[in-house]
């Protein structure tokens, strides 16, 4: 016996509409607020370096704020520490984050490949 919604797009769960996997699996960035799916393209990311205690650090911000239960920003903290051998950090707040050393053209090299539009900001 079949079911009133079978083989319908009412019968199964709802999906994302970034990734389409169900709202239970998604890990997608999502605004904090209206629980809206972020999109990468739309966020004004700035990649700096900075000069802390002598040393440089690589600063990225301008991440809109995410909701907990779907936060990206420590696992892409965690690949590029990976992928630059070297340490970094959160920032407080969960919108930035840094890298220790220079490495201003391969962070943007990653979020470019990521589908982020990076730009370079300060000196």
């Amino acid at each position: 016996m079949s079911r009133l919604f079978s083989g319908t797009p009412l019968e199964q769960p709802v999906g994302c509409e970034r990734c389409e996997k169900p709202a239970a699996a998604c890990a997608c960035p999502r605004d904090r607020a209206s629980g809206k799916v972020l999109d990468p393209r739309s966020q004004a990311v700035r990649v700096r370096r900075e000069k802390r205690g002598g040393k440089m650090v690589t600063v990225v911000s301008g991440f809109a704020a995410r909701s907990a239960r779907t936060d990206d920003l420590p696992a892409m903290l965690k690949m590029l520490r990976g992928k630059l051998g070297t340490g970094g950090s959160l920032g407080e707040d969960g919108c930035w984050f840094e890298v220790q050393g220079d490495h201003r053209e391969k962070v943007m090299a990653v979020l470019e490949g990521m589908g982020y539009v990076p730009k370079l900001a300060g000196g």
